[in-house]
């Protein structure tokens, strides 16, 4: 009976122990997606004239993975032209591309 319970505790142990070494490495392709838009956005000259600014960017991605940018909504005009020229048709990298879902990112720039 030992012997038994001995064998189950093993057997427990190596199926733990296999399951939390499973390496589970992929990227969410949201994450990636904010994170390429960040570099996009990258390139601005908004320090000069403002210090905090924000917006709520609504897009969507096509079949060959570019952006499409649905609305910005932001109080200052420039930077809501600012948005659609760096992204508007821009290609993204990714995987797997879900055309036609529909995308909100807030964006804030600091100075």
């Amino acid at each position: 009976m030992r012997k038994l319970s001995l064998v189950v505790v093993a057997a427990v142990l190596l199926a733990t122990g296999s399951v939390l070494a499973n390496d589970n490495t992929d990227i969410a392709p949201d994450k990636s997606l904010s994170s390429q838009i960040s570099v996009m956005l990258a390139n601005n000259n908004f320090s000069e004239i403002k210090s905090d600014l924000t917006a709520q960017v609504r897009f969507t991605l096509n079949s060959e993975g570019e952006i499409v940018v649905l609305s910005v909504d932001s109080q200052y005009e420039r930077m809501e032209r600012f948005v659609k020229n760096s992204l508007n048709y821009k290609k993204v990298d990714l995987s797997k591309v879900e055309e036609g879902k529909i995308y909100t990112i807030p964006v804030r720039v600091k100075a």
